[in-house]
């Protein structure tokens, strides 16, 4: 029978349907390509991850720029740092050119607020100090590192962007004063925190089902230090377990703070106003074992002063008798 199809090597496939050697070798080739890329890719995203700097209010955050290749020459460097947004007025935030800080551009919101790390520039790393950020620093930077020679060049370049955070304080939570009777009734919870950075997020929980509820009222207050402050308040219908949670996330800094009320059920209440009488009972006790004592004292102080002059009246008259007997006695031996 004469083969009419077309040649094996032309469709790419041998007769037994598999790829030719070539193909085998060339698919390989990109397979050995892709295992030695990945380690650069891998790196590539975790470099990415290492330029987002997260800082607090009021510190000094580290804008980290390092190029590895190998030794430098200052003199023959341009280093600028420079905020990347082209809509800002001024974007130089700090420049050294030729071993020197130039400081002719700078913007004047950076002055003196930055410094490189000199004992570190020769080996390559230009990253920069920027002293008490405030809000007005959270940007995208960019570090530029020029190189002269023959012709001035390019040699390396990094991002980093700056976030700022600050902890919010431990939530107050108020509940409301029920009574037995108060079941079904509304009720307002109130929950505050401040001097956090940025704008929180407020959770109210029912504990007793871990359920999320509506708060009634949200006031976050912007202060002048740039720190935000969070009252909320939630009603709900009252029952005789309820167990509230009051929660303050603060997402840049992965911190998430909480407070809890559980409602105190009748007993305890009778437990606690029969610990007051007893302790109203024992303070009245205490002072009728205050006045008796001193009755007593007084009692004592009485009888000793009795007996004292008793006993002082009685030598008087003995001494006196005894003389009279001796004076007889003596007229006695003289006859």
């Amino acid at each position: 029978m004469a083969y009419t199809g077309e040649p094996a090597a032309r469709l790419g496939r041998t007769r037994f349907g598999q790829p030719p050697a070539s193909s085998i070798a060339a698919m390989e080739l990109r397979g050995c390509r892709f295992l030695v890329l990945l380690p650069h890719i891998l790196r590539a995203v975790i470099a990415l991850e290492d330029k987002i700097i997260v800082s607090k209010l009021g510190d000094n955050a580290t804008l980290s720029c390092i190029y590895r290749e190998r030794e430098l020459r200052l003199k023959n460097l341009r280093v600028y740092w420079q905020i990347e947004d082209d809509q800002e007025e001024c974007s130089v935030v700090h420049a050294m050119i030729s071993g020197q800080d130039n400081e002719s551009e700078q913007c004047i919101h950076f002055k003196n607020r930055t410094q490189l790390f000199w004992d570190r520039l020769e080996r390559g790393d230009f990253s920069l100090l920027l002293l008490n950020v405030s809000q007005s620093d959270e940007h995208t930077y960019k570090c530029v590192v020029l190189q002269k020679t023959e012709y001035t060049r390019m040699i390396h370049q990094a991002k980093v962007v700056l976030s700022l955070a600050a902890s919010y304080s431990q939530p107050v939570l108020i509940g409301p004063i029920r009574n037995s009777n108060s079941a079904g009734e509304e009720v307002t919870f109130s929950c505050r925190s401040g001097n956090g950075y940025p704008k929180p997020i407020v959770y109210w929980i029912n504990k007793t089902d871990n359920s999320h509820l509506p708060p009634s009222e949200l006031k976050i207050t912007n202060h002048t230090d740039g720190t935000y402050s969070v009252f909320s308040t939630l009603k709900v219908k009252a029952t005789s377990n309820m167990q509230i949670e009051c929660s303050i996330e603060n997402k840049v800094l992965r911190e998430n703070l909480s407070a809890n009320y559980t409602q105190q059920n009748q007993s305890s209440g009778s437990s606690t106003e029969s610990h007051k009488n007893l302790e109203k009972n024992g303070r009245g006790a205490q002072a009728a074992g205050i006045v008796s004592i001193v009755i007593l004292i007084g009692l004592l102080v009485a009888i000793i002063c009795w007996l004292w002059k008793r006993r002082s009246s009685i030598p008087v008259f003995y001494t006196v008798g005894v003389q009279s007997n001796e004076d007889r006695g003596g007229l006695n031996s003289s006859v």
